[in-house]
């Protein structure tokens, strides 16, 4: 379960990105990550843990500077990272996080369970707002999609899940959406956990997701949002290797930029 928040506090935002964020002039989702972390009083502190190149993380560090904010950035490569004294202090100081694109597997395996995370997630339950791009989007759930098929329909052992940070329990999220044919591996995931629902995050795109639970949709794709909280049946139990799987009672929406979706009521609406 999520961090309980203290009495007096409301929870940080919670912003999934689909990948490949505008990077250019006037980038619309990092401007507007920055302006929620405070502009030009925001700290906020880089984890390009996910990905192998090592211009990543100094990348991102340089571009928060140019929209005006105060950035770190913390290369955590080993378990053991995440134990240091100093690590904990850079992170504790920061008015948002952000975490990069890259491997999955690899945030998971060097961040799950440690202090870092552990701190991490109370920070967010405490009001500092937590974006993720790529696999950072899809680790910021309980359940991360770590790999799996491509393609339109769910197959048995079309998708494989891994613990995730546990910011929320309510979503399970794919980056690349569109772009990369994700809709089976996401429907498959769901089919093993029907109480969240399933957000698949376009390029350029993500969810602005409230502590209310309420999400606004900003970018240019949309946030394609299925709700199998009507799910009649699954034959996920008893397919055959591979086979596709039967999904009854599902529901869809597709959210372009301006649009909501109340994580907590399922409830979609316009701007």
């Amino acid at each position: 379960m999520p961090t309980t928040p203290e009495e007096t506090q409301s929870r940080g935002f919670i912003i999934p990105i689909g990948g490949a964020e505008g990077k250019g002039r006037k980038p619309k989702i990092l401007q507007r990550f920055v302006d929620l972390c405070g502009g030009e009083d925001a700290r906020i502190l880089v984890i390009p843990t996910a990905s192998l190149l090592n211009e990543t993380g100094p990348l991102y560090k340089e571009l928060f500077e140019s929209l005006g904010a105060n950035s770190m950035c913390v290369p955590i490569e080993d378990r053991d990272e995440c134990f240091k004294e100093e690590t904990l202090r850079v992170v504790a100081r920061a008015t948002g996080i952000f975490i990069t694109g890259g491997n999955q597997l690899r945030l998971s395996t060097i961040l799950g369970g440690t202090p870092v995370a552990r701190m991490i997630r109370s920070l967010n339950a405490n009001g500092i707002h937590v974006a993720g791009t790529s696999a950072g989007a899809a680790i910021v759930s309980e359940h991360m999609i770590a790999g799996g098929r491509s393609g339109a329909s769910p197959r048995e052992s079309g998708v494989e899940l891994a613990p995730g940070l546990g910011l929320t329990n309510r979503v399970i999220i794919d980056q690349h959406f569109n772009q990369r044919q994700r809709m089976g591996r996401l429907l498959a995931a769901l089919s093993f956990n029907p109480f969240a629902c399933g957000l698949g995050i376009d390029e350029n795109t993500a969810g602005f997701i409230g502590p209310d639970g309420m999400m606004e949709v900003v970018g240019n794709g949309t946030i394609t949002v299925v709700d199998p909280s009507e799910l009649r049946h699954s034959s996920m139990s008893y397919v055959r290797r591979a086979e596709a799987v039967t999904l009854i009672g599902l529901k869809l929406h597709v959210l372009a930029s301006g649009s909501h979706f109340n994580i907590e009521t399922r409830e979609a609406t316009l701007d």
